[in-house]
């Protein structure tokens, strides 16, 4: 592979972003090159090994960042064809349609994003179906209007998550269907038919996934672009800098270190950027030149500034009966998303995780030491297990930040307890509701296993806000197309265009964003 081709547009990143915009460019006869920092994953049984996925980190990026302490830690981030949904856990949900206006927090206020609910729902449904999300739109009283319905039945519970669902309702609660990404067909029991390609395994949160069954952006949408002989990929391409044109006005070149050593620069008429919330920020901060000295796209001073990446606990209960559910990820509740009768801010959201197992069990053992009875063996408690997943918005403090040292460090800093009092409430209400759910009111533990063991900070998996868009270029780098304000040709399309976060997983936006942003090329190219 040499540079010496010019291609209509060059996308770097393979995630739910960039990947996406590919696949949306690739019919339109286009030249795109894929600029991918890592490889495909290797398929191996260690994919659905919980111990070297969740314990040993074994796909993690083996790379340190700093915290604003100087503190290096491990950052969740992995670098595949296919970006972090590789290991994402497929909950694709919508923002409400409240998440695109101004919203008033304990801690302060979430701001309004310059397009509304409308303007993205016709893509949230083309996002829908192209990731096969399966679920019921009608069954959540806090989301927005849905165009269609889901192309795909909602993945039904199993006894024990129904059983919890219709307790919900008992409660005079609204549960419903977890929207999910993946290739499942079920049969008139739910069961995955023989056709199916999911299998309704107990792999489906955190782990890629062996049958290719989970809607990662690398199965649903870079291997089909790849099948145009308009699109070419380059793994193992590390991008390290954009140059630009005398003027400032226009990136000229894409500078990339390859996997044979060599360093390469690729052209393009227009370049988008789509490396992660964090990697995106720091790719512009190290292009700074003489025109743009403190980084391309950057006259404002807010790239790398509000970063965000959720308030999240993972907690389990116990059930007073087993709990031999496998596939557990199929249920939500968000009846306190904006508030509840007791508390006038938002709460946040309440999803099922990814069921635990015996050696997750035994990966947090020295932590909960004291904590659990002596009377239930960690091997029943994974069997009585029912495990939470409770979401808050982060709010985009300008503090909150990603820098560069001197000699190229990341340095992320954060505030931890930036509003965090609307996720304690609602661990409060979840707490409060565990004798009425059948299970033990006293035992809601910590899961810091999904949550990079106990670290918030390494916790990057939500990751937004870094490249902000805007109609002000005195406060975004973006326009409303995502292109960048001070240059011609340079867009950004991962989750760094966030303004602020919601309190649903920011996936489904990403990919919905990226078809918009992908029909705005292709009219723009003519």
């Amino acid at each position: 592979m040499t540079g010496d081709q010019h291609y209509d547009v060059i996308v770097i990143g393979t995630g739910a972003g960039g990947g996406t915009l590919a696949h949306r460019l690739a019919p339109s006869g286009k030249r795109v090159l894929i600029l991918e920092r890592g490889g495909y994953l290797p398929r191996e049984r260690d994919n659905w090994d919980s111990t070297a996925v969740f314990v040993q980190g074994k796909y993690r990026a083996p790379e340190f960042w700093y915290d604003k302490h100087g503190n290096e830690f491990p950052p969740e981030v992995n670098y595949y064809v296919g970006g972090n949904t590789k290991f994402y856990g497929a909950a694709l949900f919508r923002l409400r349609p409240g998440d695109f206006g101004e919203v008033r927090h304990h801690d302060g206020l979430s701001p309004a994003w310059p397009i509304g609910y409308e303007d993205l729902e016709p893509y949230y449904t083309q996002a829908e179906h192209l990731y096969r999300v399966h679920g019921r739109h009608g069954e959540d009283i806090t989301a927005g209007p849905a165009g269609e319905q889901y192309a795909y039945p909602p993945v039904e519970h199993e006894p024990r998550i129904q059983q919890l669902s219709d307790d919900l309702e008992k409660q005079g609660l609204h549960p419903f269907h977890l929207p999910i990404g993946v290739d499942l067909t079920q049969d008139g029991q739910g069961r995955a038919t023989h056709a199916s390609a999911c299998i309704r395994c107990d792999r489906v949160d955190g782990f890629p996934c062996l049958l290719g069954a989970k809607s990662d952006a690398q199965v649903i949408c870079v291997d089909p672009a790849l099948g145009h002989p308009n699109v070419t990929m380059v793994t193992h391409a590390d991008v390290r800098r954009l140059e630009t044109d005398a003027s400032g006005q226009t990136v000229t070149g894409v500078v990339a270190d390859l996997g044979d050593g060599t360093t390469e620069t690729f052209t393009a008429d227009i370049v988008v950027v789509a490396c992660g919330a964090v990697n995106s920020a720091v790719l512009l901060l190290r292009s700074a030149n003489d025109r743009h000295p403190a980084g391309l796209a950057n006259s404002s001073g807010v790239v790398g500034r509000h970063y965000m990446r959720h308030n999240n606990l993972a907690l389990m209960a116990v059930s007073k009966e087993p709990n031999p559910t496998r596939f557990q990820k199929t249920l939500a509740l968000n009846d306190w998303y904006f508030g509840a009768d007791d508390w006038e801010f938002p709460l946040g959201g309440i999803q099922m995780l990814g069921k635990s197992d015996a050696d997750q069990i035994h990966g947090e053992a020295p932590r909960w030491a004291g904590k659990v009875s002596p009377d239930m063996p960690f091997e029943v408690l994974a069997h009585h297990a029912v495990d939470f997943w409770l979401c808050g918005e982060d709010l985009p403090l300008p503090e909150s930040r990603v820098t560069l040292d001197k000699d190229g460090g990341i340095h992320l800093a954060l505030d931890e307890k930036n509003n965090i009092a609307g996720l304690k409430r609602l661990q409060h209400k979840l707490q409060g509701m565990l004798g009425h759910l059948g299970m033990h009111p006293h035992r809601l533990l910590s899961h810091s296993i999904y949550l990079h063991k106990g670290m918030p900070i390494g916790a990057t998996a939500h990751q937004a806000g870094t490249v902000r868009f805007g109609t002000d270029p005195a406060s975004s780098a973006l326009d409303v197309d995502c292109k960048a304000h001070d240059l011609d040709n340079l867009y950004v399309v991962d989750t760094s265009f966030f303004p602020s976060i919601g309190a649903v997983n920011p996936s489904l936006t990403a990919i919905a964003n990226a078809l918009r942003v992908g029909d705005h090329l292709i009219e723009r190219l003519g």
